[in-house]
């Protein structure tokens, strides 16, 4: 399977789960459906993590289809202004649902000005989503565009967002033009990975068995520090991405890498939604989990190592994917 494959094969999951997620969140804020709530912002947090590959496989399918005849580099090029800007309203409202998710956790209810930002920004996303799609059909279907003249024409409203779009060669110039800017984002990539590791780190140690003198709850509240974490290298993983995007996009080791942080996201769903944090989440001094507990712990921990000794092979492996031209 070659990029143009599988973005062809992964692109539908964020356009359709922002819509699936829109709709269920708009039926439990009107129902009052607390159920359906939390699930509406679960499919808001997964669709956001599974978004990121989504993007970095569309740079591999314009690699691919770059020269190719009936390929228009205009229409690819706003097609990729197009999911930058999705892109971003998207992890926005991951990072919201994921917020709320914390309050369903702590308070039984989500503030309501979470309510309210998870609202505006995902049918904001939907929005924006359905045009990423639209735009990327008319790469290849000539027969959906608005004309078939080799430039892209846009309604009024089309126009309108396009103004905010960014335009993808001048965003990759941003990222790389000085290199005090690009040192800044990797310190700051790795101060969200010591927040992360040491959150979790700690939370995952406890469970398996190390300092059992420890009562788990209050390292269970570091979660949101870890949360933080993982935002900040988000931002700064998607800002690096877009600086260099040939050089990550034809790695194996960026890509190994991608599946272990998408194998974390359904990791972190075992420990919150099958049980296994009830088992744990009383547990006091002296303690021992139990041994479906140490198991994701234990997974959680070797996942993020692979996804830190992953990082740091990146480089080794530049150019290790042919782009097929």
């Amino acid at each position: 399977m070659d990029f143009v494959h599988m973005h062809l094969l992964l692109n539908h999951f964020p356009v359709i789960g922002s819509v699936i997620g829109f709709g269920l969140f708009l039926t439990s804020f009107f129902g009052k459906n607390g159920g359906l709530r939390q699930g509406s912002l679960i499919v808001f947090a997964a669709v956001a993590l599974i978004a990121i590959p989504v993007f970095a496989s569309g740079k591999g399918a314009q690699l691919m289809l770059q020269g190719k005849p009936g390929i228009s580099d205009a229409f690819v090029q706003r097609h990729e202004g197009a999911a930058m800007l999705a892109l971003w309203f998207l992890e926005a409202t991951g990072a919201l649902a994921l917020a709320g998710l914390w309050q369903l956790h702590c308070r039984a209810r989500m503030a309501r000005w979470n309510l309210m930002a998870v609202l505006v920004f995902s049918s904001l996303t939907v929005g924006l989503m359905v045009r990423t799609g639209n735009t990327g059909g008319e790469i290849s279907h000539t027969e959906v565009r608005a004309s078939q003249e080799a430039t892209p024409s846009e309604g009024t409203a089309g126009s309108v967002v396009h103004l905010f779009e960014p335009t993808p060669w001048k965003f990759t110039e941003a990222m790389t033009y000085n290199k005090w800017w690009w040192a800044f984002m990797m310190d700051l990539h790795f101060l969200g990975l010591v927040l992360l590791i040491g959150s979790v780190g700690a939370l995952d140690l406890r469970i398996m068995g190390f300092a059992r003198q420890l009562p788990l709850e209050p390292l269970h509240r570091l979660v949101p520090w870890a949360l933080a974490g993982f935002g900040i290298n988000l931002v700064t993983g998607l800002l690096a991405f877009i600086g260099m995007p040939e050089f990550y996009t034809l790695d194996y080791a960026f890509w190994v890498k991608l599946l272990a942080i998408l194998l974390l996201g359904v990791n972190a769903a075992a420990f919150y939604l099958t049980g296994v944090f009830g088992g744990v989440r009383h547990m006091g001094p002296g303690e021992d989990a139990p041994l479906s507990a140490k198991l994701v712990a234990a997974s959680s921990l070797i996942l993020w190592f692979a996804v830190i000794i992953l990082g740091r092979y990146i480089q080794y492996y530049q150019d290790s994917i042919p782009s097929g031209q």
